[in-house]
């Protein structure tokens, strides 16, 4: 995961380029948003907008602009091109793009003349470069002497990569712009351990939630009691654990939903299902004396829907009779019960002595690294290659389903988006088989895995 280092002032990046080579489109997803309106018809954008953009651990301010073309002064079109000019007055770096697809045309070489005038550093993006077919025009991008041109599709979030190592050595090498908009590489862990971490107690009433935060905290914070039901609404105690900072949420006992009548239980379980849903890591406390009981499985599976990372503290041990009959007993439910999350940890506690705490926060850093996993495309399509060689994919009205393509498109939780030529026809069970496969390649163990499965669209279909 990247974090993003807070400054008073940051880059300018302005995006300049010819009418409809996709300008707004990469000022959408640099910004992660539609602010700026994406469609074919050239000239679209007039005034200049600005957004936040971030690329991994670089943060900067962009400038979309309108499409660069010769025009009078005083026109409407020339009043454009003034915009645009005050843009590029602004900026620290200027993206120039072209649209691979049209080629490089007779603007594109006046406007690149122009542009070296400013002796402002210009990186030359050949956007629309989804396929290979596009590659001859890299080369015939070189006459306008910019540089190397970086292949991206802005609408696909191809090239992005090279975009950020591209804009990360233009910064490095000006020693004014990367003390104040890097983060040196030695220090992305310390910013990550100084975040917040937000943690919820969740479980039935009276598992002894209360008690396991103030036996963390080393103070009698919590009202705790042998009634159920104490706590009626989330709680957040800040706290600080080896120089991290926590927050932890103390939430109402969740029971069935049939049990829930009362218009204030029915409001806590509310609160505290908004705790899980805002909570980075949850822990399940449960009783051990009485193991996992179904209410147990179904406030894992809320979790595991809110596609949170989740441990389980069995609380009580100090008291359980049996302690390794009761160790197979859950290991056995866990894994026959809560099979979409194979491999969730569970550490054995007493809150009321304070009994393996350590072990248990542990294991909470553990499973919050895992849920923010990133894996390379590179390796996730290896991985696909060997599992469809291992079990091929079946037929479907007499022809072979086909996984083109995997890459992750998100982390906490890991999320995939995997391509097919029929998405709707891959039965359930292939899909379990990827994502238990996912699970064991890349060491996704405890944690909710979203495999989305896309069929891109045929443009010849009209």
């Amino acid at each position: 995961m990247f974090f993003v280092k807070e400054c008073a002032m940051v880059i300018t990046v302005a995006i300049v380029g010819r009418p409809n080579v996709g300008k707004s489109t990469l000022f959408n997803r640099l910004t992660g948003s539609k602010q700026a309106l994406v469609d074919d018809t050239p000239g679209l954008t007039r005034d200049r907008r600005e957004g936040d953009a971030r690329i991994a651990d670089l943060k900067f301010r962009i400038i979309d602009t309108a499409g660069l073309d010769e025009v009078q002064n005083h026109s409407l079109n020339g009043r454009i091109w003034q915009q645009t000019k005050i843009a590029i007055q602004q900026a620290n770096m200027i993206l120039m793009v072209i649209d691979v697809r049209a080629g490089v045309m007779p603007l594109d070489v006046h406007f690149a003349n122009w542009l070296r005038k400013t002796n402002i550093p210009i990186v030359l993006l050949a956007n629309k470069c989804e396929t290979y077919g596009n590659i001859p025009v890299l080369g015939e991008a070189h006459k306008l002497g910019l540089g190397d041109p970086i292949a991206i599709s802005a609408e696909h979030n191809n090239g992005f990569y090279k975009l950020y190592n591209t804009i990360y050595s233009r910064i490095k090498n000006a020693p004014d712009l990367a003390a104040e908009y890097l983060i040196p590489s030695n220090h992305l862990k310390e910013i990550e351990d100084n975040r917040v971490l937000k943690i919820a107690i969740v479980g039935r009433p009276n598992v002894g939630k209360s008690t396991l935060v103030n036996r963390l905290i080393e103070e009698d914070r919590l009202l705790t009691g042998p009634e159920a039901g104490i706590t009626r609404d989330s709680i957040k105690v800040p706290w600080k654990y080896s120089d991290r900072e926590i927050h932890l949420f103390d939430t109402a006992g969740l029971r069935r939903r049939a049990k829930v009548v009362e218009k204030l239980e029915r409001m806590s379980t509310a609160d505290s299902i908004r705790a899980i849903r805002f909570a980075e890591v949850v822990i399940l406390v449960i009783d051990g004396k009485q193991m996992l009981q179904n209410q147990d499985l179904a406030i894992a599976n809320t979790v595991f829907e809110q596609g949170r990372s989740m441990i389980i503290a069995v609380n009580k041990w100090d008291v359980v009779p049996d302690k390794k009959k009761a160790n197979q007993h859950i290991s056995e439910q866990l894994r026959t019960s809560l099979a979409q999350a194979r491999g969730i940890p569970w550490i054995a506690v007493s809150a009321l002595h304070g009994k393996n705490l350590n072990k248990l926060l542990k294991a909470v850093f553990d499973i919050y690294k895992i849920w923010n996993t990133r894996i390379a495309t590179s390796r996730l399509n290896v991985w696909l290659k060997n599992m469809t060689e291992q079990h091929p994919l079946p037929l479907s009205r007499g022809r072979r389903l086909r996984l083109r393509y995997i890459t992750q498109v998100n982390s906490r939780p890991p999320t995939f988006a995997a391509f097919i030529n029929q998405a709707n026809e891959l039965p359930k069970s292939y899909v379990s088989y990827l994502i238990a496969g996912l699970r064991d390649e890349f060491g996704l163990t405890g944690v909710p895995i979203r495999l989305n499965l896309r069929t891109r669209s045929n443009p010849y279909t009209k």
